[in-house]
């Protein structure tokens, strides 16, 4: 009778603790959880209604109730219900130190005739020491009526203290007054450049016009920045990319003080950008043995590419086509490095395991671009190299499904269809002028594109640029149905270039440019759902947050 009750008892037993399941302990509380509408650019979850993070990683990526579990006592909450959260977009093309000192420098880019330009210059050299140099400017001569190349005697009498040497926005030629030129030594008699050209004035005297690699001996002519000058460059553009929801660039060009810049802010902790470095071409060996001493760098600072050009830009009228420009039929525009030169820096770059990312605008140059990179991956045999075409503009159609099969990221920046649509039909004419900024062309043949803004050439706000490749407005309103709207791509297209594409032209998709869980929290909210909006409204939207490796380093002032 005994063994019975307790066998019923054992039984009994049993059943309770078959019952009553163990309870799951919450998951460690986040740093931070957003909530709001959330694109993820993951293709297996598109969408999302919040996101937490502890330290710089994502931790949760789900709904919101879900994602709740992750909220502790010390939990920050940032409540974006009304607008969007993205990954952080990325810039695949910016000159990063430039903008830091375009910023404090005289603006012309929106001059409206040459009486502005002069006044402001004018109003600047009044603030500056005698003797310093004047740079910067971002002038657009597009602007004005008939659109006259400056000259040197607009601004001599009104910069006599100053050497001056400012840039078309597009930094592929610049106006030198007397004071520069004279520093520089470029006189009537000195012979032009190759891939370059001084515009001289009917008497053979230079106006102060040079382009492309005629501006040289004025930037040899310039002392060079200090440590402290190229310091506060970087925090000025660090700050306004977090201010525009830019956590990632490409800076391009850039010159070798600006990594020792990087370190420093890094150092400091005000480095709020990560920045892949591409120093010139020409540069390959010092940057080979920097890549096989150092290695690649970082998620903050890598240091493992090169770039180079091989023609001018379509606003200065240099480059590179295979018929004339439609303007001025005298030029097809200029090889500014040397074929040779491209084809031994390339291999030679590519070789050392470094990325090579170039320069092609005209039509010509690309499809020599092209060409050379698939004869350097050839010779060398298969590997991950990443190859990039910086701009690719203008393309013949036969050239278009090159990008896809030889694995050609297209690096491009849709604010300057936008620009450059105004007036580049002038340049082309109306049937080669349709083969620019084929968006859609190049994403229907496989090619891969990654968006960016050209800065300071074209402004960095990546709503800009995302409203320009899907409306493909121009700036002055004449297109208001898009600029060849047959070549308009989605939003969600638009996005994964500023995003995840650009984290694969970076060597960085293992764990960037996509909001998922284990991924760097990089993120960023803005006010207003761009899926809901009109298309043509989408370059108003504003940033509310910017996060960076799980810390907020930008949010908008509170609205009154």
């Amino acid at each position: 009778m005994r063994l019975c009750s307790a066998l019923a008892a054992l039984a009994l037993a049993g059943c309770n603790a078959i019952e009553r399941e163990p309870e799951i302990p919450p998951p460690p509380a986040a740093d931070l959880v957003a909530y709001g509408r959330v694109w993820t650019g993951d293709t297996a979850a598109p969408w999302a209604g919040a996101v937490a993070v502890s330290g710089d990683t994502i931790v949760a990526v789900g709904d919101s109730a879900g994602v709740s579990a992750y909220v502790g006592p010390n939990t920050r909450i940032l409540d974006n219900a009304r607008g969007m959260i993205t990954p952080g977009f990325m810039d695949g093309h910016a000159h990063f130190s430039s903008g830091g000192f375009q910023l404090a420098s005289v603006d012309l880019r929106d001059a409206a005739n040459p009486q502005e330009f002069i006044a402001r210059l004018k109003a600047y050299a009044a603030t500056r020491p005698e003797g310093e140099w004047i740079v910067g400017g971002d002038w657009d001569h597009e602007r004005w009526v008939g659109a006259p190349l400056p000259m040197r005697e607009w601004i001599d009498s009104v910069t006599p203290r100053n050497p001056v040497f400012v840039s078309r926005l597009d930094g592929h030629m610049g106006l030198a007054n007397s004071l520069a030129l004279r520093a520089a030594r470029i006189t009537r008699s000195t012979a032009d450049i190759p891939g370059g050209t001084i515009v001289r004035d009917s008497a053979g005297n230079p106006t102060g016009i040079l382009k492309d690699e005629a501006q040289n001996p004025v930037y040899a002519a310039m002392p060079a920045p200090s440590a402290a000058q190229m310091d506060s460059a970087i925090a000025r553009a660090t700050e306004w990319a977090a201010s525009k929801g830019v956590v990632g660039v490409s800076s391009v060009s850039a010159p070798w003080a600006e990594i020792a810049a990087l370190r420093r802010a890094r150092a400091a902790g005000t480095l709020k950008t990560r920045v892949s470095v591409y120093v010139p071409l020409g540069d390959w060996r010092r940057m080979a043995d920097s890549f096989r001493t150092g290695g690649a760098g970082d998620d903050w600072i890598r240091t493992a590419g090169v770039k180079g050009y091989v023609d001018g830009s379509l606003g200065s009228g240099t480059a590179l086509f295979f018929e004339p420009y439609s303007d001025d039929p005298t030029t097809f525009g200029l090889l500014v490095t040397p074929e040779d030169s491209l084809r031994r820096w390339i291999g030679g770059a590519d070789s050392a395991g470094l990325q090579v990312v170039v320069h092609a605008i005209g039509e010509r140059a690309n499809a020599l671009l092209l060409a050379i990179f698939d004869s350097v991956a050839t010779a060398h045999g298969a590997r991950d190299r990443r190859f990039r075409n910086e701009h690719a503009q203008h393309l013949r159609p036969a050239d278009v499904a090159r990008f896809g099969q030889l694995g050609v990221i297209a690096s491009m920046q849709p604010y300057h269809a936008a620009d450059d649509g105004r007036w580049a039909g002038k340049r082309l004419g109306p049937e080669r002028v349709r083969n620019s900024y084929v968006f859609r062309s190049l994403i229907d043949a496989n090619a891969r594109l990654a968006f960016g803004s050209d800065w300071t050439v074209a402004p960095i706000d990546p709503m800009l640029g995302l409203a320009a490749a899907v409306t493909r407005r121009t700036l002055d309103g004449a297109n208001p149905g898009g600029w060849i709207p047959e070549q308009k791509i989605s939003l969600d297209e638009a996005l994964r270039a500023y995003t995840v594409n650009n984290a694969f032209a970076v060597f960085a998709e293992a764990n960037r440019g996509m909001l998922r869980r284990g991924y760097k929290a990089d993120l960023v909210l803005l006010d207003r759902d761009l899926t809901t909006i009109r298309p043509e409204d989408i370059g108003n939207a504003q940033v509310r947050a910017t996060i960076v490796d799980g810390r907020v380093v930008y949010e908008a002032p509170a609205r009154q």
